[in-house]
């Protein structure tokens, strides 16, 4: 269930699945209590990845990518024919792993954010999935942790039982962490930081048809213009320069 489909996209590796099957594979490996890494990458993750070679290293590094957001999906699939019929949406993956984790009863820890956002997304988890056990919570330092903190960290999620780490460090810190972290903590870890923002009320998630057209980044960007014009400005630029490019090229040697 882990020989997970992959195609690269700007040099990143993605999964090639959905829902259901990044379910599945999620819970399989927390039922295992694998060190298991997952990370939900939209453009602007992708964008980071393509310009910093040893974040790319690091996410390279995370046993499944998923395809968050409509571009990289249609990217995948123009370039890969991946067939890829939805992406796979970070805070809705989320949704689907609480619903999966309820069902086992599974330890979840949350790990990142403010302790107000980590208070309402805690809320939310025990209002909707009642049978799973909120086994940690970690505040974010906003700051990398020292090497005596990080094992203590490490130490503090073995003990608590956590079957899913969920982790919110905004992106590309959670990858980072997720990626570092392979090895030493024996869960599933989920670099999906927007969830929790989500779940907890702080923002929303756009109309579906804004979805479907790929329109998200247009809803934040109205609801958070002073932090994301220059992140949408260049980023979703440079996407559609490397993926016209990539296109070209692979047109070029099919010839």
């Amino acid at each position: 269930m882990n020989n997970i489909h992959k195609k690269p996209l700007f040099e990143v590796s993605y999964a090639i699945t959905d829902y259901e099957q990044a379910t599945r594979v999620i819970i399989k490996n927390a039922h295992q209590r694998t060190s298991f890494g997952v990370s939900a990458l939209a453009v602007h993750g992708l964008i980071e990845s393509y310009k910093d070679k040893q974040l790319c290293r690091q996410v390279n590094k995370i046993n499944m990518v998923v395809p968050d957001g409509q571009p990289v999906r249609w990217a995948l699939n123009a370039i890969h024919h991946t067939h890829l019929k939805d992406r796979v949406c970070g805070p809705i993956l989320t949704q689907w792993v609480l619903e999966a984790s309820h069902h086992n009863a599974f330890n979840v820890y949350l790990y990142g954010s403010t302790q107000a956002t980590l208070d309402k997304f805690s809320q939310f988890i025990r209002q909707n999935y009642p049978k799973i056990t909120i086994c940690g919570i970690h505040t974010d330092r906003f700051r990398e942790a020292t090497p005596e903190e990080d094992l203590q960290d490490i130490e503090k999620i073995n003990l608590s039982g956590a079957n899913i780490v969920l982790v919110g460090r905004g992106c590309p810190r959670q990858e980072r962490w997720v990626s570092d972290h392979i090895g030493s903590i024996n869960a599933v870890m989920m670099a999906v930081g927007a969830a929790f923002d989500f779940h907890a009320g702080n923002i929303k998630l756009a109309p579906k048809w804004m979805q479907d057209y790929g329109l998200e980044w247009l809803f934040r960007l109205v609801q958070e213009p002073q932090r994301l014009w220059k992140r949408y400005l260049f980023t979703n630029s440079y996407f559609i320069y490397l993926f016209f490019k990539q296109l070209v090229f692979k047109k070029q040697t099919a010839v």
